[in-house]
């Protein structure tokens, strides 16, 4: 049997020219963009006056949004300040029920060293947890309540301000 040996393929490619982005050229001819100049271009007076009527709306809408934006902006800054002064006053009433508590404690402290027998001892720390207990419950209805207050405050001045806004807006 007899052999026969092709030659390998050596398929040769074209060398292309180095475009400034790196595009290959197939020897299709170049054309340059048409330059058009807009200044002499005759547009319809129709259009013209429906360019300029779209151009005065937008101006003017955008004018309203930057009024509307700045409005709100006021509005919440005013509802902020009024929740800060309600914050406020939600601390001032944590440092007033510790200095509440601390109090209770020096008081239970001062009784219990004129504690003369355990049955004494077992009484007093009893009447102490008790009223401890009955003065936590007391104390953490009034925050939960200031808290309500402060959430329902800011929350409805945050309403009031946006939909006054949207209002003018639209």
């Amino acid at each position: 049997m007899t052999e026969t040996t092709a030659p390998p393929n050596k398929a040769k490619t074209p060398k292309h020219a180095a475009s400034p982005i790196d595009v290959p050229d197939y020897g299709l001819p170049k054309f340059e963009m048409p330059k058009f100049d807009l200044s002499n271009m005759e547009m319809p007076e129709a259009l013209r006056e429906m360019t300029e009527k779209g151009v005065e709306r937008t101006r003017d809408a955008c004018e309203r949004a930057k009024v509307a934006s700045e409005e709100a902006a006021d509005l919440l800054e005013n509802a902020y300040e009024a929740a800060v002064k309600r914050a406020t006053d939600y601390n001032h009433k944590l440092i007033e029920i510790a200095r509440a508590n601390t109090r209770s404690v020096f008081d239970y402290i001062h009784d219990l060293l004129g504690v003369k027998s355990p049955s004494e001892f077992i009484e007093l720390s009893t009447a102490q947890m008790r009223k401890q207990y009955e003065t936590m419950a007391t104390q953490n209805r009034e925050l939960c309540a200031l808290a309500q207050e402060m959430a329902t405050e800011a929350a409805e001045k945050i309403r009031t301000a946006v939909s006054e806004v949207v209002n003018k807006a639209t």
